[in-house]
């Protein structure tokens, strides 16, 4: 009990009961406490993501998983956790598996297809030695992540079908999604793509990039065409951001004691919680765990 998993369990049986496990990005204690509390009051799986930038704020990788491993037992948290780096480097995935993480992504879309292989190739055979799960992506997603920029182009169907084959857990295929806002002439999810991929790889768990925005319908039609596991980060820090300065605004931080951090993060805690309470009831994962 209250250890870390890989993600492949959860996202098999999220593909086979057409739900999508949640993955939401943590950069804090806080954010992590609400995700973890949330994700145990629904009986949902979950996934934490921390980008190498959340990583290095957070004073390294090996905090990450201290802090963690430290909340499961803490709280009690009894459903699947994996905890999981996002848009991760070549790099980076090493780091992450040497400090304990149970899952990591390789983002090696911005290479050429035969040295994404190369390299995806290698981190599958270490995750395959430690039981880890491992997210590979072809066909870049828009916006920023990390220094990663993207056009949101859609991937390869030929080049999914050769990253799949390497035996990676899941795979995220680029389908005109894009991290961060969504702009006002976004053309939306190219679904022939996704259909197209999901030809190609068969019962191959992929993922979503860019969860925040996607209109509803979107969503659950992405879900039935074999989307698994569905990424939300820039929703989380809209509501936590708008929460707090409100309650900063209402000069509600000064108690008469003066200033204090707990007090002031509570409001962007709790709106986080809503978010991923939303969220989770939206992909289907809730009473899943």
């Amino acid at each position: 009990m209250f250890k870390l998993v890989s993600a492949k369990e959860m996202l098999g049986k999220a593909l086979n009961g057409r739900y999508a496990v949640g993955q939401f990005n943590i950069n804090n204690l806080e954010w992590t406490k609400a995700v973890l509390m949330t994700a145990q009051e629904l009986n949902s799986p979950v996934i934490l993501g921390v980008s190498e930038g959340a990583g290095k704020y957070m004073c390294g990788y090996k905090t990450i998983v201290g802090m963690v491993e430290g909340m499961l037992e803490g709280l009690n948290i009894t459903v699947p956790v994996a905890l999981h780096l996002d848009h991760g480097s070549y790099e980076g995935a090493k780091d992450c598996i040497e400090a304990g993480f149970s899952s990591v992504m390789f983002d090696g879309s911005h290479y050429p297809i035969d040295e994404n292989v190369s390299k995806t190739t290698e981190l599958v055979n270490i995750c395959d030695e430690k039981g880890l799960s491992l997210e590979a992506e072809v066909g870049s997603i828009g916006g920023e992540e990390d220094g990663v920029v993207g056009a949101g182009e859609c991937a390869d169907p030929d080049e999914c079908r050769q990253i799949a084959d390497l035996g990676v857990t899941m795979l995220a295929a680029g389908i005109g999604n894009i991290h961060g806002k969504y702009p006002e002439n976004w053309a939306g999810l190219s679904f022939e793509t996704l259909e197209a991929v999901k030809g190609k790889v068969g019962d191959m768990p992929l993922v979503l990039h860019g969860g925040t925005g996607i209109p509803e319908d979107m969503i659950k039609k992405a879900i039935s065409l074999g989307v698994a596991k569905i990424n939300v980060n820039t929703e989380c820090q809209l509501t936590f951001a708008e929460a707090t300065r409100k309650y900063i605004e209402a000069g509600k931080d000064l108690q008469g004691k003066g200033f204090d951090p707990r007090k002031l993060l509570a409001p962007g805690f709790e709106a986080i919680k809503s978010t991923v309470k939303e969220k989770m009831e939206l992909f289907g994962s809730v009473n899943k765990a």
